[in-house]
Protein backbone atom coordinates (compact mmCIF):
# COMPACT_ATOMS: atom_id res chain seq x y z
CA UNK A 1 0.00 0.00 0.00
CA UNK A 2 1.28 3.42 -1.03
CA UNK A 3 1.01 7.01 0.35
CA UNK A 4 0.38 9.87 -1.63
CA UNK A 5 1.27 13.01 -0.88
CA UNK A 6 -1.23 15.88 -0.68
CA UNK A 7 -0.49 19.75 0.08
CA UNK A 8 -1.27 20.50 3.90
CA UNK A 9 -5.08 20.62 5.31
CA UNK A 10 -7.16 19.59 7.95
CA UNK A 11 -7.89 16.36 7.51
CA UNK A 12 -9.02 15.70 11.13
CA UNK A 13 -12.39 13.63 10.58
CA UNK A 14 -15.02 12.91 11.76
CA UNK A 15 -15.74 15.84 13.88
CA UNK A 16 -18.90 16.92 16.14
CA UNK A 17 -21.30 19.04 14.65
CA UNK A 18 -22.57 21.47 17.45
CA UNK A 19 -24.87 24.13 16.86
CA UNK A 20 -23.83 27.23 18.78
CA UNK A 21 -26.66 29.62 20.41
CA UNK A 22 -26.01 32.99 21.43
CA UNK A 23 -27.30 36.73 21.80
CA UNK A 24 -28.41 38.00 25.19
CA UNK A 25 -32.06 38.83 24.26
CA UNK A 26 -34.84 37.28 21.72
CA UNK A 27 -34.16 39.88 19.13
CA UNK A 28 -30.95 38.85 18.77
CA UNK A 29 -30.82 34.91 19.46
CA UNK A 30 -29.20 33.45 16.80
CA UNK A 31 -27.82 29.61 15.95
CA UNK A 32 -24.37 29.13 14.00
CA UNK A 33 -22.91 25.57 13.20
CA UNK A 34 -19.49 25.04 13.75
CA UNK A 35 -17.25 21.90 13.45
CA UNK A 36 -14.09 23.51 14.63
CA UNK A 37 -14.60 23.04 18.12
CA UNK A 38 -13.42 20.35 20.99
CA UNK A 39 -11.45 20.38 24.30
CA UNK A 40 -8.86 21.87 24.96
CA UNK A 41 -8.40 21.86 28.83
CA UNK A 42 -9.34 19.39 31.52
CA UNK A 43 -9.32 21.76 34.78
CA UNK A 44 -10.28 24.10 34.38
CA UNK A 45 -12.89 22.68 31.91
CA UNK A 46 -11.80 25.06 28.68
CA UNK A 47 -13.38 24.72 25.02
CA UNK A 48 -13.17 26.49 21.79
CA UNK A 49 -14.63 27.45 18.43
CA UNK A 50 -13.36 28.76 15.30
CA UNK A 51 -15.58 31.48 13.09
CA UNK A 52 -15.00 33.24 9.81
CA UNK A 53 -14.87 37.01 10.77
CA UNK A 54 -17.87 37.16 8.62
CA UNK A 55 -20.33 35.49 10.14
CA UNK A 56 -23.10 36.76 11.78
CA UNK A 57 -22.29 34.66 15.12
CA UNK A 58 -18.89 36.58 15.40
CA UNK A 59 -19.66 40.06 15.97
CA UNK A 60 -22.80 38.48 18.63
CA UNK A 61 -20.44 36.40 20.72
CA UNK A 62 -17.56 39.10 20.42
CA UNK A 63 -18.95 41.39 22.22
CA UNK A 64 -21.78 39.35 24.61
CA UNK A 65 -18.40 37.18 25.41
CA UNK A 66 -20.59 34.12 25.92
CA UNK A 67 -22.23 31.12 24.20
CA UNK A 68 -23.65 27.54 24.17
CA UNK A 69 -22.48 24.75 22.45
CA UNK A 70 -25.38 22.43 21.88
CA UNK A 71 -24.84 19.10 20.85
CA UNK A 72 -26.63 17.58 17.93
CA UNK A 73 -28.43 14.24 17.20
CA UNK A 74 -30.20 12.70 14.52
CA UNK A 75 -33.54 14.03 15.13
CA UNK A 76 -31.71 17.96 14.75
CA UNK A 77 -29.20 16.57 11.49
CA UNK A 78 -31.89 19.27 9.02
CA UNK A 79 -31.78 21.87 11.79
CA UNK A 80 -27.80 21.69 12.39
CA UNK A 81 -27.23 21.81 8.49
CA UNK A 82 -29.68 24.64 8.13
CA UNK A 83 -28.18 26.59 10.73
CA UNK A 84 -24.98 26.02 9.30
CA UNK A 85 -26.31 27.33 5.42
CA UNK A 86 -28.55 30.17 6.45
CA UNK A 87 -27.51 33.64 8.17
CA UNK A 88 -29.47 34.97 11.25
CA UNK A 89 -29.09 38.35 9.92
CA UNK A 90 -32.57 38.20 8.20
CA UNK A 91 -34.29 35.08 9.42
CA UNK A 92 -34.57 33.92 13.26
CA UNK A 93 -33.32 30.22 13.22
CA UNK A 94 -35.27 29.02 16.36
CA UNK A 95 -38.74 29.86 14.90
CA UNK A 96 -38.17 28.65 11.35
CA UNK A 97 -36.61 25.69 12.97
CA UNK A 98 -39.07 25.35 15.49
CA UNK A 99 -36.31 24.97 18.10
CA UNK A 100 -37.10 26.40 21.71
CA UNK A 101 -35.19 28.57 23.74
CA UNK A 102 -34.39 28.21 27.13
CA UNK A 103 -32.72 30.17 30.09
CA UNK A 104 -29.00 29.23 30.94
CA UNK A 105 -27.80 28.91 34.69
CA UNK A 106 -24.61 31.23 34.35
CA UNK A 107 -25.08 33.00 30.68
CA UNK A 108 -27.50 35.10 28.61
CA UNK A 109 -27.21 33.04 25.93
CA UNK A 110 -29.87 30.72 24.94
CA UNK A 111 -29.69 26.67 25.49
CA UNK A 112 -31.58 25.08 22.81
CA UNK A 113 -34.50 22.72 24.78
CA UNK A 114 -34.30 19.89 22.06
CA UNK A 115 -30.37 19.32 22.22
CA UNK A 116 -29.44 16.27 25.16
CA UNK A 117 -26.23 18.69 26.58
CA UNK A 118 -26.23 22.24 26.55
CA UNK A 119 -22.28 23.47 27.34
CA UNK A 120 -22.38 27.10 28.43
CA UNK A 121 -19.31 28.97 27.93
CA UNK A 122 -17.47 32.59 28.61
CA UNK A 123 -14.97 33.66 26.30
CA UNK A 124 -11.52 33.80 27.71
CA UNK A 125 -9.68 35.23 24.71
CA UNK A 126 -10.31 35.52 20.85
CA UNK A 127 -6.79 34.49 18.57
CA UNK A 128 -6.70 35.71 15.33
CA UNK A 129 -5.57 33.08 13.07
CA UNK A 130 -6.24 33.21 9.19
CA UNK A 131 -9.70 32.65 7.72
CA UNK A 132 -11.16 32.01 11.37
CA UNK A 133 -10.92 33.91 14.57
CA UNK A 134 -10.75 30.82 17.47
CA UNK A 135 -12.80 31.69 20.79
CA UNK A 136 -11.48 30.00 23.57
CA UNK A 137 -13.81 29.59 26.86
CA UNK A 138 -14.01 28.01 29.95
CA UNK A 139 -17.16 25.85 30.15
CA UNK A 140 -18.49 27.65 33.52
CA UNK A 141 -22.21 25.19 33.26
CA UNK A 142 -23.18 22.26 31.84
CA UNK A 143 -27.05 20.55 31.27
CA UNK A 144 -28.04 17.69 30.46
CA UNK A 145 -31.87 16.16 29.32
CA UNK A 146 -32.61 13.58 32.55
CA UNK A 147 -34.14 11.29 30.04
CA UNK A 148 -31.01 9.83 29.65
CA UNK A 149 -29.92 9.42 32.68
CA UNK A 150 -29.95 5.76 34.11
CA UNK A 151 -30.58 4.94 37.89
CA UNK A 152 -27.21 5.68 38.73
CA UNK A 153 -26.92 9.00 37.47
CA UNK A 154 -25.11 8.51 34.78
CA UNK A 155 -25.57 9.75 31.60
CA UNK A 156 -25.78 8.02 28.17
CA UNK A 157 -24.82 10.12 25.55
CA UNK A 158 -25.10 7.56 23.26
CA UNK A 159 -28.69 7.05 23.65
CA UNK A 160 -29.44 10.37 22.23
CA UNK A 161 -28.38 9.43 18.54
CA UNK A 162 -25.39 11.69 17.86
CA UNK A 163 -24.12 12.92 14.71
CA UNK A 164 -20.92 13.70 13.40
CA UNK A 165 -19.61 15.48 10.21
CA UNK A 166 -17.01 14.24 7.98
CA UNK A 167 -16.14 15.98 4.41
CA UNK A 168 -19.41 17.20 3.96
CA UNK A 169 -21.61 14.57 5.13
CA UNK A 170 -23.72 14.05 8.37
CA UNK A 171 -23.59 10.54 9.88
CA UNK A 172 -25.03 8.82 12.75
CA UNK A 173 -22.10 6.78 15.12
CA UNK A 174 -21.44 2.92 14.87
CA UNK A 175 -21.76 0.45 17.37
CA UNK A 176 -19.66 0.58 20.82
CA UNK A 177 -15.97 -1.10 20.12
CA UNK A 178 -14.37 -0.82 23.53
CA UNK A 179 -13.54 1.55 26.25
CA UNK A 180 -11.12 3.85 27.57
CA UNK A 181 -8.17 1.64 28.73
CA UNK A 182 -9.92 -1.79 27.49
CA UNK A 183 -6.07 -2.32 25.57
CA UNK A 184 -4.83 -2.88 28.76
CA UNK A 185 -7.04 -4.16 31.23
CA UNK A 186 -6.57 -7.76 32.89
CA UNK A 187 -9.11 -10.42 31.62
CA UNK A 188 -11.08 -11.41 34.24
CA UNK A 189 -11.29 -14.83 35.28
CA UNK A 190 -14.31 -16.80 36.19
CA UNK A 191 -14.09 -18.57 39.54
CA UNK A 192 -14.68 -21.59 39.28
CA UNK A 193 -17.84 -23.22 41.10
CA UNK A 194 -17.74 -26.02 43.44
CA UNK A 195 -20.24 -28.46 42.52
CA UNK A 196 -22.19 -29.70 44.88
CA UNK A 197 -24.10 -32.81 44.86
CA UNK A 198 -28.01 -32.49 45.23
CA UNK A 199 -29.97 -33.77 48.20
CA UNK A 200 -31.52 -36.37 46.91
CA UNK A 201 -28.75 -37.66 44.93
CA UNK A 202 -26.75 -37.87 48.42
CA UNK A 203 -29.60 -39.68 50.29
CA UNK A 204 -29.60 -42.63 47.24
CA UNK A 205 -25.95 -43.08 47.03
CA UNK A 206 -26.37 -43.85 51.17
CA UNK A 207 -29.18 -45.95 51.07
CA UNK A 208 -27.90 -47.68 48.10
CA UNK A 209 -24.08 -47.75 50.39
CA UNK A 210 -26.44 -49.28 53.06
CA UNK A 211 -28.62 -51.79 51.13
CA UNK A 212 -24.81 -53.27 49.89
CA UNK A 213 -23.06 -53.49 53.23
CA UNK A 214 -26.48 -55.43 54.91
CA UNK A 215 -26.46 -57.53 51.88
CA UNK A 216 -22.83 -58.48 52.18
CA UNK A 217 -23.11 -58.59 55.89
CA UNK A 218 -26.00 -61.37 55.50
CA UNK A 219 -24.26 -63.36 52.70
CA UNK A 220 -21.34 -63.24 55.26
CA UNK A 221 -23.37 -64.63 58.21
CA UNK A 222 -24.69 -67.51 55.92
CA UNK A 223 -21.31 -68.96 54.79
CA UNK A 224 -20.15 -68.68 58.13
CA UNK A 225 -23.14 -70.93 59.57
CA UNK A 226 -22.75 -73.34 56.43
CA UNK A 227 -19.33 -73.72 57.61
CA UNK A 228 -19.99 -73.69 61.11
CA UNK A 229 -22.56 -76.90 59.89
CA UNK A 230 -20.40 -78.66 58.14
CA UNK A 231 -17.43 -78.23 60.99
CA UNK A 232 -19.85 -79.28 63.52
CA UNK A 233 -20.71 -82.80 61.70
CA UNK A 234 -17.34 -83.78 61.84
CA UNK A 235 -16.49 -82.09 65.42
CA UNK A 236 -18.01 -82.68 68.53
CA UNK A 237 -17.79 -79.05 69.40
CA UNK A 238 -20.91 -77.25 69.24
CA UNK A 239 -20.35 -73.93 67.07
CA UNK A 240 -20.12 -70.53 68.12
CA UNK A 241 -23.05 -69.26 65.44
CA UNK A 242 -25.45 -71.02 67.05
Amino acid sequence: MAKINWKPGNMIYPLPAVMVSCGTEPKNYNIITIAWTGTICTNPPMTYISIRPNRHSYDIIKETGEFVINLTTESLVKATDYCGVKSGRDIDKFKVMHLTPSQGVEVKAPLIEESPVNIECKVKEIITLGSHDMFMAEVVAVNVDDDYLDEHGKFHLDQTSPICYSHGSYFGLGNKLGTFGYSVAKKKTKKRKKKVAPFFSILFFALLMDITITSTKHMIIMELKLISKMRYRSCPFPSILE
